[in-house]
């Protein structure tokens, strides 16, 4: 009767460090796939915002079209 209880102890400890191992490793494992698949979508989108030339300021924004025109309406003599 003692030999089948400490049967019965011995191969539940194993199976349920097995299943328990198991199913731990599976979790941690989706966790990792989550926690990478994020860090590369903001990475991704990071360097998309970096790389987009229309969100980068402009230098020549203030610049006139033509800054010799306030010059020749100055200097004209039949004005």
């Amino acid at each position: 009767m003692l030999v089948w209880v400490l049967v019965a102890l011995v191969v539940g400890l194993v199976g349920g460090y097995w299943y328990g191992d198991k199913s731990g490793y599976d979790r941690a494992g989706a966790d990792v796939k989550r926690l990478q698949g994020e860090a590369a979508k903001k990475a991704t989108g990071d360097a998309a915002k970096v790389a987009n030339p229309f969100q980068a300021v402009n230098p020549l924004g203030g610049v006139e079209a033509n800054p010799f025109q306030k010059v020749k309406k100055l200097l004209n003599p039949f004005k």
